[in-house]
């Protein structure tokens, strides 16, 4: 079963310690970032079909962009809840595209780590983001800056979530504890201005537009989704 999502915080947030009832192609993700990328080529391309995306650097984005958050939830939720976190070492995080949370991953390690900022950068970014993000350009053309700006607005979702969990619970003490990790990450080259204003607004674009009926996303740069051409696209059969 899965554990205790971070306190009630949802899916995003929980992660199961033994693998789901109803199984999967888990693999570790230390494999995934070693070069066996048939399962993340394998989620992008359900992204694409799933959404009808005719680009496949936009599944790309999207795909990321899911993966980013679930890897920052798991770590952020309990470092601000409870002080400490999974260690999420990729050997022992189980991943399978195809399902979707709290089944897509599952963890088998027991060590866990303080709620540091430089553990959090250790565990989650340099771990598992820069890997990933080599992965994922091997797979096709996809942006540095726009995978890191995918980064940047999952680690700020996060953050609004457990500050919406903290007041809905009155647990100030946890919402200050969350915004000083993610002021921390942000401060590292690779994530700063990322997001930026009191709303944590994206300074990049994930694409997400681009798909059929897509739209903008909540933080979005654009105020209005620029044309894409693909209004005139006849729909996917």
């Amino acid at each position: 079963m899965a554990s205790e999502a971070s306190g009630g915080l949802g899916g995003f947030f929980a992660l199961r310690t033994v693998p789901p009832e109803t199984g999967g192609a888990h693999v570790p993700l230390a494999r995934v970032y070693a070069g066996e990328t048939g399962p993340l080529s394998a989620r992008i391309d359900h992204v694409g079909a799933r959404l009808r995306i005719p680009e496949r650097r936009v599944a790309a984005s999207v795909a990321h962009l899911g993966l980013a958050a679930r890897l920052w939830s798991t770590a952020l939720g309990p470092a601000a809840l409870h002080g400490r976190f999974p260690a999420l070492d990729p050997a022992d995080l189980y991943w399978d595209g195809a399902l979707t949370s709290p089944d897509d991953l599952w963890w088998a390690g027991t060590e866990s780590r303080p709620a540091t900022v430089a553990d959090l950068r250790e565990a989650v970014q340099l771990a598992h983001l820069v890997p990933l993000h080599d992965a994922l350009r091997r797979d096709g053309r996809v942006s540095p800056r726009l995978l890191w700006g995918n980064a940047g607005s999952a680690l700020a979702g996060a953050l609004r979530e457990l500050i919406r969990w903290a007041r809905a619970e009155g647990r100030p003490e946890v919402a200050w504890r969350a915004a000083e990790l993610v002021t921390g990450l942000l401060g590292h080259p690779d994530l700063a201005r990322t997001v930026q204003g009191p709303a944590l607004r994206r300074t990049s674009c994930c694409l997400y537009y681009r798909s059929p009926g897509g739209g903008l996303c909540g933080d979005c740069v654009f105020d209005h989704a620029p044309a894409t051409g693909l209004e005139t696209r006849p729909p996917a059969p």
